[in-house]
């Protein structure tokens, strides 16, 4: 099956499997199901085709839309005949829509660094007295005429059939030059022309295979440290069908109604917050500000190079040159950003020409209706100048917060040597072990609507001076920074009017995220103060409490907790959105009537697995819905794969497979500790299908010493590998503060050869699935 899924994108299975689907406490369709479901099959009979009154004969689909019509006794044998439909949608590719664009050859970098050498945008002394906002409108308007020269913008049709992107100039004149040996050979029948078409059909081949291989080359190269914009790009060309961009009819009409939509949602939020001003933050938990932070300290030319190396090429439509070519000619610009960036960090103001954000509309799952503006999600884009002035200023404010140990230590959003895999793991770890002592774990997650959107400035600038100690120009800063935000929507040629930001963090910037766990730093302390544990990653936070099974008034602190959180975020604009919000009850042996019925209380729903981080956890603890969608996901990928390994080098094929299918079987592979090896293996048959599609080897041929060849730990090892990892960096302060609190050191009771050699204390423990498997 590993097989056939990665060669295929539809699949039709029929036929008599010999054993009772209907059965669904038999053991062996249970694993059956579980096959089908971590391989995305559907099994779409549901209705008896025995005559002994069981089902027997299966339809299982994958990519097809398939309609069960009858099922049928013809009296002919024992199985019913099965009747059924499969619908075949044939897309018309071939609309073409008008689309502004530069064209770029390969000179232009040259051009346009001899332009802007030779016509140099501003003397960083040109005037002291300069503002900021003066500045950075003086650098757009000088960097866009350089281009307008090198690549002017040109209005091109542009057609959504399937474009051969590889198929350069060489490639057209080849095919040229074949057709015209085609027609002298047919003409004259002669062999000395035969030989000569031959020649040149075997040149033009040649070439359009090194084009194509250069080309998936380039764009691998180029993406090999951003999986999305890989996956997005190689998808385009594999399924060009299927985009997320708006499908409404575009114009300025649509985009406005769009850029409405979405501002009158945040407005409709929060005006449903009942605001509770009454209500007071917790006291400021006892670190001591020694210095505020008052003003930035100026950067220099390396720390600007810096931080404009590790800048990611995206590119907004406001910015005056590509990202990519801004970085190719920064060596004749850089001066010129660096007097930017210093003016406004000793100035404290953010230029007002950086503030404006591009509102792309996306739908948010291909398959959501696209005339409904609510299955749209608004992708912001701000100014690449905007992002280096931030790194700047991100830089001083982390070095402040760490200094003082200000941010919550249960927030792993966004934070060195933090991660979602890091924080999954230290809930997990506490969930096992309460299992371990025989408690039961009430887990929730809550679920808050457009949390970014709706923060106060107000209140943001208050938890700035008071919990964060910024003043003088560094709070002015902010202040700048966060005032006059506007947007606009963008569709394709076609903008909306420009609209006011009341609220919120800027989407889609770099300062948006720590900016945000600032704003919920009194979240950590009213839940403590509760005797809740938790845990935050940016806006996704869980509490999760150990009840005894004979003693459910210990929910009830839960309970008042959740009360406190719902008046603490009305009281900062946030809405908690019960309707989202979501428990899973972990350890069923002790989940008894009276636990339920105060569970029940609460108006939450009681789930039996949730999605945490990407990860699905399961009542159990067995993970294994999580793995059903690892293989799911993997194997769409390997067939992507796939498809362009005839293409591709092994080199590149590799660096797709670790970009596509490796990320996947290492996220989060830590909670996978101390599982069965049924289940691992499962995993496992993702790996060798990915390696004998990377190595074009037979499905007889055995793998062990494929993946030998490979240098691939199997999958068992790469859990185990984790763990040594996490431990490492745990041992070395290079993991959070939490991670390494769930070490113990051992010390013999006596003076030891064993005392010297850092050895850890192994926690005892009664089950091998909870206790043992835990961190």
């Amino acid at each position: 099956m590993s097989i056939l899924i990665t060669n295929y994108d539809a699949l039709l299975i029929v036929g008599d499997f010999n054993f009772h689907v209907d059965n669904q406490c038999d053991q062996k369709v249970k694993e059956f199901m579980n096959l089908l479901d971590s391989f995305d099959l559907r099994q779409l009979v549901n209705q008896p085709t025995h005559k002994a009154g069981h089902t027997l004969d299966l339809v299982i689909t994958k990519g097809l839309k398939v309609d069960i019509k009858q099922v049928i006794d013809t009296g002919l044998s024992d199985h019913f005949l099965l009747l059924f439909n499969i619908e075949i949608m044939i897309e018309n590719t071939h609309e073409k829509h008008i689309v502004k664009k530069r064209f770029f050859d390969s000179s232009a970098t040259l051009k346009l660094t001899n332009i802007l050498t030779n016509q140099s945008v501003y003397s960083a002394n040109y005037n002291s007295e300069e503002n900021v906002n003066s500045k950075v409108e003086r650098f757009n308007t000088k960097v866009r005429a350089a281009v307008d020269i090198v690549a002017p913008e040109k209005t091109v049709k542009k057609s959504s059939s399937i474009v051969i992107p590889w198929k350069t100039q060489r490639v057209s004149d080849l095919k040229r030059t074949c057709r015209r040996a085609e027609r002298k050979w047919r003409k004259t029948k002669l062999t000395i022309d035969y030989e000569i078409l031959k020649v040149k059909i075997t040149e033009y081949n040649n070439t359009v295979r090194l084009e194509r291989r250069c080309y998936f080359s380039k764009i691998i190269n180029n993406n090999a440290s951003n999986p999305r914009v890989l996956f997005s790009t190689i998808d385009h060309l594999l399924n060009p069908g299927n985009s997320k961009e708006c499908l409404l009819s575009t114009s300025s009409k649509t985009c406005e109604a769009i850029a409405v939509f979405f501002n009158q949602k945040i407005n409709d939020i929060r005006n449903n917050i009942v605001y509770l001003p009454n209500t007071k933050d917790p006291p400021k938990p006892q670190y001591s500000i020694i210095n505020k932070l008052e003003s930035f300290t100026r950067i220099d030319l390396p720390d600007l190079h810096k931080i404009i190396s590790q800048m990611k090429p995206s590119t907004c439509a406001l910015d005056p040159i590509p990202t990519n070519f801004f970085k190719d000619v920064s060596g004749v610009l850089i001066d010129n950003v660096l007097d930017i960036v210093n003016s406004s960090l000793d100035t404290g103001v953010f230029p007002d020409c950086l503030k404006t954000a591009v509102v792309k509309p996306l739908l948010k799952k291909n398959n959501l209706d696209p005339s409904s503006l609510e299955n749209y999600r608004p992708i912001s884009n701000l100014p690449f100048l905007s992002k280096i002035l931030e790194k700047a200023v991100i830089m001083q404010l982390n070095e402040h917060l760490n200094k003082h140990a200000i941010l919550d230590k249960f927030q792993s959003g966004f934070r060195t040597n933090h991660s979602t895999e890091t924080a999954l793991v230290k809930v997990v770890n506490d969930l096992r072990v309460n299992a371990d002592r025989g408690h039961l774990s009430v887990l929730i997650l809550l679920d808050l609507s457009a949390a970014f959107d709706t923060i106060d400035h107000n209140i943001l600038k208050n938890r700035l001076s008071q919990w964060v100690g910024l003043s003088g120009s560094v709070l002015n800063w902010f202040e700048s920074y966060l005032a006059g935000r506007k947007f606009f929507v963008s569709c394709g040629n076609y903008n909306s009017k420009t609209h006011d930001i009341l609220y919120g963090v800027p989407q889609g910037s770099i300062l948006g995220p720590l900016l945000f766990s600032i704003y919920m730093l009194p979240l950590g302390q009213i839940i403590s103060g509760h005797n809740v544990s938790y845990h935050s990653y940016a806006d996704d936070t869980q509490l999760y409490l150990s009840i005894a099974p004979d003693d459910p008034k210990s929910l009830d602190s839960l309970t008042q907790c959740l009360t406190c959180i719902s008046e603490w975020m009305n009281s900062n604009f946030l809405k908690l959105n019960k309707e989202k919000t979501e428990i899973l009850v972990i350890g069923n042996n002790g989940y008894n009537e009276a636990i339920r019925n105060k569970l029940d209380a609460l108006g939450l729903k009681v789930k039996s697995e949730v999605k945490s981080l990407g990860v699905t956890v399961d009542c159990n603890l067995n993970f294994k819905s999580h793995i059903n969608k690892i293989t799911r996901t993997a194997f769409f990928h390997l067939r992507n794969i796939a498809k362009v390994r005839p293409l591709i080098s092994s080199k590149d094929a590799e660096k797709l497979v670790h970009a596509f299918v490796f990320s996947r079987l290492d996220y989060c592979n830590a909670l996978l500790s101390g599982l069965p090896k049924k289940d691992i293996n499962r995993l496992q048959l993702v790996q060798n299908a990915a390696a004998r599609i990377l190595t074009r080897k037979r499905k007889s041929e055995h793998i062990s010493p494929v993946l030998m060849s490979l240098h691939w730990l199997p999958v068992s090892f790469r859990i185990d590998f984790k763990i040594l990892l996490m431990v490492y960096k745990a041992l070395n302060n290079l993991a959070p503060s939490y991670i390494s609190e769930c070490l113990t050191p051992y010390i013999p009771n006596r003076n030891l050869r064993s005392s010297t050699e850092c050895l850890l204390r192994i926690p005892r423990a009664k089950l091998k699935r909870s206790g043992e498997a835990a961190f």
